[in-house]
């Protein structure tokens, strides 16, 4: 871990893998999910959530609320980084997802402003979820570790922010339904037809259906075809990542589709969290690359 004058803080929306989180020294603040009246946290250094057993919950049948991150839980975090005398990066989930970034944001500034007026603080909103606000963090990290200053590199993120390309579909529509992102009726007749929607992140930050296919191949090569259309060119390991919601055989169908175009490229799997996952559902799956085309 290189040791630098700031710390980056991020959202557990970003779903690094634990590895990633504790080699690059990142502070992850938690988003949380809640299961018959029951809290949880979406990251939790100390406590390793089983996924596969959270996504079984959700086909059994049972409902998932979730909440944005703790103020209590940033103001802590952030007063450990004032306090070694580490000025701090924000780097936080898509506003136009959820509160957390608007609420921690003005909160870590208020904090900031009163008690900490000789350090410095810099919030950007990557407008990107699960690993496409993770590849945003990652690339972020990398470019800390080359030597760019605070400024620089927040800067960098808020140029950059939008050419991460981000791209999901879902195995089963009654989630996307329950969340009031499909009507019932919409639901119900997609189902029938076993059509399996993509969706995308477009610049808003907003996940919106880009197409409707029918069964889950289709679905899944078209990811891999949007990939290699629009892919930044490729050089020896270029980043690809992926988030799968328990789906490892269709998460691994992909990989080999992408391979089989783009060999050279580093591929990250890791599975959904389950913050994200509850509005989505088990079955999902994203791919996350750098694009030259703006979304």
């Amino acid at each position: 871990m290189t040791v630098c004058s700031y710390d980056i803080i991020t959202d557990s929306s970003a779903n690094l893998p634990d590895s990633m989180i504790d080699a690059w020294g990142l502070k992850v603040l938690s988003l949380e999910f809640i299961v018959d009246g029951v809290s949880y946290k979406g990251y939790d250094p100390d406590v390793k959530t089983d996924n596969h057993q959270f996504y079984t919950m959700m086909r059994d049948g049972k409902e998932v609320q979730t909440a944005m991150a703790s103020i209590i839980d940033a103001e802590v975090l952030l007063r450990d980084s004032f306090d070694r005398g580490q000025d701090v990066l924000y780097l936080g989930f898509d506003s136009a997802l959820s509160a957390t970034y608007e609420v921690i944001s003005e909160h870590m500034e208020k904090i900031r402003a009163e008690f900490y007026a000789d350090r410095q603080l810099r919030c950007v909103d990557t407008f990107g979820a699960t690993l496409g606000e993770g590849l945003l963090v990652a690339e972020a990290v990398q470019r800390r570790d080359a030597g760019y200053s605070l400024d620089q590199l927040a800067d960098w993120a808020i140029a950059n922010r939008f050419n991460v390309a981000c791209w999901f579909t879902v195995d089963d529509l009654k989630y996307l339904q329950r969340g009031g992102r499909l009507s019932a009726g919409a639901a119900f007749a997609g189902m029938l037809l076993s059509i399996k929607p993509v969706l995308q992140i477009d610049g808003q930050g907003l996940l919106i259906p880009m197409e409707k296919l029918r069964g889950r191949r289709r679905s899944i090569q078209f990811l891999a075809d949007k990939l290699a259309d629009t892919i930044r060119q490729p050089t020896a390991g270029a980043p690809v990542f992926i988030s799968h919601a328990d789906c490892l055989e269709d998460c691994q169908a992909l990989e080999r589709l992408i391979l089989e175009r783009f060999p050279d490229v580093e591929i990250l799997v890791n599975e959904l969290d389950p913050v994200i996952g509850a509005h989505s559902g088990p079955g999902t799956l994203a791919v996350f690359f750098w694009t030259d085309q703006e979304r």
